[in-house]
């Protein structure tokens, strides 16, 4: 299993470098798969993350870069368009509204079997779903509870620790360092905390950190 586990998407060439090293074909050769899904709840300005990071994709220039809805579309539908690419680039949002549709969609099950000849690249939300638990990102349920979806506090389960995006981000001012390491002795998985120029890869049992920025695992 191929995974590139980021907080910001591709901000810096050792990310991108990341990926190149979990394929053997050149970008050109591979499609992508963006699935928006955790964005669709989030109101206001999307410029400066959710457009940004589909420009920094297509920069990359890939063969072809689909946007795929899991929760606007058939399973039939989307699962052909999903079988038909190389990467599984699931942006970020709402953790707990991307988990209701993983599940809902019946992705969540399906994933296991795609990633055996695909790549996952999640950013942030979707980097979150993958791992056990999503306790650490309790702020961003109260909106999936207004609309009556299932907030859900199991992950995917693919790897074996947490993950908290957007270290020391203006934009998140309780992500930091110091909060981080308090909130880690509550819970039963270790757990990294990765600023928006870091990220994991994880190539089977391997598990490399890459950074030009600044990350800590506690537990």
């Amino acid at each position: 299993m191929k995974l590139l586990l980021t907080s910001g998407g591709f901000k810096n060439q050792s990310i991108v470098r990341a990926l190149q090293e979990l394929t053997t074909k050149p970008f050109s050769e591979l499609k992508v798969a963006f699935i928006p899904t955790a964005a669709n709840l989030e109101s206001g300005d999307k410029q400066d993350w959710f457009i940004k990071d589909l420009i920094n994709l297509k920069e990359l220039k890939f063969n072809s870069i689909d946007i795929v809805d899991i929760s606007a579309l058939p399973k039939e539908i989307w699962l052909d368009r999903l079988n038909e690419v190389d990467i599984i680039y699931v942006e970020g949002g709402n953790t707990y509204h991307l988990m209701y549709w993983f599940n809902q969609s019946g992705l969540s099950k399906i994933l296991p079997e795609l990633l055996k000849t695909k790549i996952y690249v999640g950013v942030s939300a979707g980097t979150i779903i993958t791992t056990p638990s999503l306790l650490n990102a309790d702020f961003e349920k109260q909106p999936v509870l207004d609309i009556k979806e299932i907030a859900y506090d199991n992950g995917l389960s693919l790897v074996e620790f947490m993950v908290e995006p957007h270290m020391n981000s203006v934009w998140f001012p309780e992500s930091n360092f110091e909060n981080l390491e308090k909130r880690s002795k509550d819970y039963k998985y270790p757990i990294y905390g990765l600023d928006d120029n870091s990220a994991i890869k994880i190539e089977d049992d391997r598990i490399e950190i890459v950074s030009e920025g600044e990350w800590k695992r506690y537990n």
